[in-house]
């Protein structure tokens, strides 16, 4: 068991991002039973869940655009997505066979008018999630990330932790990307440039 100021941060391993998912990531179920696995070298784990409401402003049917096309936002640009992660769908389940026995599910996405990759911030870097409070009050200063998908939630997850003062690392063998436009390496170099370690 690792001392009890580091956490385990679990990235959205939910039904529409593994494969036959609305946003499927490539061969996102098969960290599942390695993150099951992880949970129990940990005293605290977090898992977040994405949770958009219908017709939600991230999504490309609400602007009647191609998904993946990008648009501006208030806090600006913005990756349309296909419908995903709609609450209380399937699609937002977790995993079923990802152990949910954490300590806290941070649900984000759910501010119908913006988006939220982050654990910690919506996408504005501003509105937080309530998660820096809570790791701080139980005196958690040491993360290990996992989870889907890389180049998104958990790589603006990371980067957040890090400027926030943690100490954070991704275990990248976790994780999966979908890799759109080389996102996957931009992460990689955002990342490292932040202070993030990727193990």
């Amino acid at each position: 068991m690792r001392s009890a100021n580091e956490a385990l941060i679990v990235i959205d391993i939910q039904n529409d991002f593994c494969p036959g998912g609305a946003l499927a990531v490539p061969g996102g179920d098969e960290i599942v039973p390695s993150v099951n696995a992880l949970m129990d070298e940990f005293a605290a784990v977090i898992l977040t869940q994405d949770w958009h409401p219908a017709g939600h402003s991230s999504f490309a049917s609400t602007h009647s655009a191609p998904p993946f096309s990008t648009t501006e936002m208030p806090y600006g640009p913005q990756v349309l997505w296909p419908d995903h992660c709609i609450q209380g769908t399937d699609g937002a389940a977790f995993h079923p066979g990802l152990r949910v026995d954490g300590d806290l599910i941070i649900r984000k996405g759910y501010n119908p008018e913006i988006d939220s990759y982050s654990a910690f911030f919506e996408n504005d870097h501003v509105t937080p999630t309530g998660l820096e409070g809570y790791l701080k009050t139980r005196g958690i200063d040491t993360l290990t990330l996992v989870g889907l998908a890389f180049d998104f939630c958990v790589n603006f997850s990371a980067v957040d932790a890090a400027r926030l003062g943690f100490k954070v690392s991704v275990r990248e063998d976790l994780c999966r990307a979908i890799d759109m436009d080389g996102s996957k390496a931009a992460a990689i170099d955002g990342m490292k440039a932040a202070g993030v370690e990727i193990i």
